[in-house]
């Protein structure tokens, strides 16, 4: 066979599913075509193989961190459980040759519904971390948003997504003087949304990372956001010149509280062997574990916040509708039904099940956005069904980060995009508002 022959083989496979433009046939025979030559796709297609491919490349102690949620993982099985006891009825003789998946969101159009989840640590699954998200995020339109323990300072993220879309996502510190400074950051680098999240105002019992004995922030894994900010520096230097008294005998240092050490050290502004010999990077890890998050909390605070910017706020982790009901007397701008993935509370709510309730209270007078389970193009018809105007994903491109580093995160991205609208077209739908709860048994 001539090589021109198998170009046009590849060509006809081509058409074969491409006889109208629509993300879901242009990703699809990409993929056929590329099987003509021999070739199937880097990053598996199949949810739980893109996860076993992941697995077997990321470290144990990333791999917990990432695939890993609170207690017996109940609330991780649930999330992804909760789609099973939701069908889809397709309907038939609908004109779909043409359609859209776009979305308007704080008055912005999207190419898609979904979202990029705010996820911490990523050069744990990556070393390009949140650099190799961002160049994604930014070919594909698709809004990420910043988590506040970043690997990489949002600025060079911002830098990396040009004119692309970002939210950030905040974790309310215990220091007022940090609160502030990222918030002006998150102005700074023209974020489209301030995104708090509230259900990680401790750790949850994570039975996986506790095995291990494995916190990354000890080691200054994920606090990027934290030692490159001015007021964090000044509470760290503060720290490092007046250490707080230690009673009793210190242990004595094993190899792994050297790496450790030598962690804090890589992970400080400046230069290594300067960092070495001072006390701040430790004293920074030590701050930060101090600081991160405030359990003292209430729906008075939100006041606080909205003082200090004009961004629209959005809470993340929202299961209860009347908590949904204080959320707009307390003048929110969004909703993100989510339960952190499963991470926070065992033997929690299904995300998916939470939504119903919350969407029907909020009634639309702001955006509900949905987060916790999905794996798949199906799973975000059905969260989009059930009343989400949009849908964040987290660990699938976190996956594909592991394996293929940007062009990863695009594979994964671009495969659930093109579900998605296989399914629409396929349920006689065209538009997301076309998606609506009567598409459901």
């Amino acid at each position: 066979m001539t090589s021109e022959t198998v170009q046009q083989v590849g060509r006809m496979a081509e058409r074969a599913v491409e006889a109208a433009t629509s993300v879901g046939r242009e990703v699809q025979a990409r993929i056929y075509r590329e099987g003509v030559f021999g070739r199937r796709p880097a990053v598996p297609v199949e949810p739980a193989a893109l996860e076993a491919a992941a697995q077997r490349r990321m470290s144990p102690q990333a791999w917990s961190y990432v695939a890993g949620g609170a207690g017996q993982q109940r609330t991780v099985r649930a999330n992804t459980e909760a789609f099973d006891r939701h069908r889809i009825v397709p309907r038939m003789l609908v004109d779909v040759e043409q359609r859209s998946q776009s979305v308007e969101l704080f008055g912005r159009r999207l190419p898609s519904p979904y979202l990029l989840a705010p996820i911490g640590v990523l050069e744990m699954a990556h070393r390009e971390a949140e650099h190799a998200v961002a160049r994604a995020a930014r070919s594909l339109g698709v809004p990420m948003v910043l988590s506040t323990q970043a690997s990489v300072p949002m600025e060079e993220v911002a830098s990396d997504l040009g004119d692309s879309p970002r939210w950030y996502q905040l974790y309310w510190s215990k220091d007022d003087g940090v609160v502030d400074s990222f918030v002006r950051r998150a102005e700074a680098i023209g974020s489209d949304a301030l995104v708090v999240t509230l259900d990680t105002h401790v750790l949850g019992w994570r039975t996986r990372d506790l095995d291990l004995a494995y916190l990354p922030f000890a080691r200054a894994e994920g606090i990027a956001q934290y030692v490159s900010d001015p007021h964090f520096r000044s509470l760290a230097e503060h720290r490092a010149a007046n250490p707080p008294a230690v009673a009793g005998p210190q242990p004595r240092p094993t190899p792994a509280a050297v790496r450790a050490l030598l962690s804090m050290t890589r992970h400080y502004p400046g230069r290594f062997r300067d960092n070495l010999r001072s006390p701040v990077p430790r004293a920074a890890v030590e701050t930060f574990l101090d600081v991160f998050s405030r359990s003292s909390l209430t729906w008075d605070d939100l006041a606080y916040l909205r003082d200090r910017t004009s961004l629209p706020i959005v809470l993340k982790g929202i299961q209860d509708p009347r908590d949904a009901q204080l959320a707009l007397e307390h003048g929110v701008d969004g909703i993100v039904v989510s339960n952190h993935g499963g991470r926070q509370v065992d033997g929690a709510i299904a995300s998916l099940d939470a939504l119903p309730a919350v969407v029907d209270t909020v009634g639309g007078r702001v955006p509900v956005l949905f987060d916790s389970g999905v794996r798949s193009g199906a799973d975000a018809f059905k969260a989009l069904a059930l009343g989400a105007q949009a849908v964040l994903v987290g660990r699938p491109w976190v996956y594909g980060l592991a394996l293929a580093g940007e062009d990863g995160v695009r594979a994964v991205m671009e495969h659930l995009m093109a579900e998605l609208d296989l399914t629409m077209a396929l349920s006689g739908v065209t538009d997301l508002a076309g998606i609506t709860r009567d598409l459901l048994a």
